[in-house]
């Protein structure tokens, strides 16, 4: 009977030896670098996860790299040193550069398109894709997380003050009158924003319909040069250093370092990423708001549209047509308008198709949580050529020398005009020289 036994174990074990390698070499994985943190980091997670439990061929594993600049820079070196990953998380200020790299990155009109997937440009929310597309009309990244500007506000800090809760303000010169009834009832820091360069420059200039940039903000030519030291400009950079000297504004540092002193209470009003939903959903302890950008009712034209922010995925160069098509089932599968939509509701970011868009208003969301749908209603509109986004090359670079020339304005220290001008000064001599590098 023992050889019997023997055998049958044999048997077994070969069977199972032969299924399990089987099984594995027949999942493709997929490596994705991403820059998402707290709230959004467990979004990101829950995808993947979702994504792997749908079917048994792919499985895509996500990877947290840091802040934007520090995974981009990390992947630079990956692809470099030719381990890169499938997929790369950019935000909207890299697209010039990546754009540039036509040899570490695969254009995702093109993977889709090689992979056999269903894939249409038309289906993606306009103001979303155009940014992400090339002159030829082909996709250059997917459309991921892609947010804009929006005021975030205290409604339970209103109400202290005496302010209507359900009423935030629409132009600049009531956020400075609601700021000081915000100090009078107590309130240390009244209003403050993250992302200064994103959110009084670049979508400042587009909801106001004036140029940022020459050449169309960049989408004409590589040739394009900063513009962003007009009298408007000025006129609403002066206002916020004003606000500073009197204790109304508070600036929290670079970047979104004042998101977090936004949902823990402590800065009562906000412009920043409609992004943060998800966060301050998670860790504000008060009822917040969402409004549209302030805006200056003397300027004509204004509101016009505000501009894209957040991230794309970018497909890097140099892997097999096999795992290229795991990229595409991905992001196939990030398409759906049910997983689109439940990504919007869950975050805050724009939803990337307009069946999503549908999808979410036929649910009753935007009703039962009023402000939610303000990002979508701020970029659905038309656009023109001064509002239809930035697209710089150093852009991330540009960002950092605007802050370094304006941290002596809300110090005090340095009035707007000369901070404006030599921010615009440094700026172009970075773009002058991203032009002389770029190889198009």
């Amino acid at each position: 009977m023992k050889p019997v036994k023997t055998t049958l174990l044999a048997a077994s074990i070969a069977t199972a030896a032969l299924m399990s390698p089987l099984s594995a070499a027949a999942q493709t994985e997929v490596q994705w670098w991403h820059s998402m943190s707290g709230a959004l980091g467990d979004w990101v997670n829950d995808l993947a996860k979702d994504f792997n439990a749908s079917q048994k061929e792919v499985k895509v594993v996500p990877t947290y790299k840091g802040s934007y600049d520090e995974s981009m820079a990390g992947a630079i070196a990956a692809f470099r040193a030719g381990n890169a990953p499938h997929i790369l998380q950019v935000f909207e200020v890299g697209t010039a550069t990546m754009m540039a790299s036509k040899g570490a990155i695969v254009p995702v009109g093109q993977v889709m398109q090689q992979a056999g997937a269903k894939f249409d440009n038309a289906a993606y929310v306009p103001a979303v894709a155009g940014y992400y597309t090339a002159p030829n009309g082909q996709m250059l990244s997917f459309p991921f997380n892609s947010s804009t500007t929006v005021f975030h506000y205290n409604k339970d800090a209103f109400k202290a003050a005496g302010l209507d809760p359900n009423k935030p303000p629409s132009s600049w010169p009531e956020v400075a009158a609601a700021a000081a009834k915000l100090k009078a009832s107590g309130h240390k820091c009244p209003f403050t924003t993250s992302w200064v360069s994103w959110t009084q420059l670049e979508s400042f200039s587009a909801w106001h319909n004036v140029e940022y940039a020459t050449k169309n903000n960049g989408f004409g030519g590589l040739d394009a040069r900063l513009v962003f030291n007009s009298p408007l400009h000025v006129r609403h950079i002066e206002n916020l250093a004003n606000m500073a000297k009197q204790g109304l504004f508070v600036y929290k540092g670079r970047g979104n370092a004042a998101d977090s002193s936004f949902f823990s209470g402590e800065c009562a009003m906000m412009t920043g990423s409609s992004g943060l939903y998800a966060n301050i959903k998670k860790n504000a302890k008060f009822a917040s708001g969402i409004a549209p950008l302030p805006y200056y009712p003397d300027v004509p034209g204004a509101p016009q549209n505000t501009v894209i922010g957040g991230a794309s995925l970018w497909v890097m160069s140099g892997k097999k047509p096999a795992e290229y098509k795991a990229v595409a089932a991905f992001f196939q599968y990030l398409s759906k308008a049910e997983v689109a939509s439940e990504s919007h509701k869950r975050t805050g970011y724009l939803p990337v198709t307009k069946a999503a868009y549908e999808l979410t208003e036929k649910s009753g969301f935007y009703k039962e949580n009023p402000g939610t749908d303000v990002a979508v209603q701020q970029m659905i509109r038309k656009t023109t050529d001064k509002s239809r986004g930035v697209r710089l090359g150093n852009f991330a670079q540009i960002r950092t020398v605007i802050d370094e020339e304006l941290e002596p304005v809300w110090a005090g220290r340095r009035s707007a005009k000369d901070g404006l001008d030599a921010a615009v000064k440094r700026g172009n001599e970075l773009l002058e020289r991203f032009q002389k590098s770029a190889k198009l």
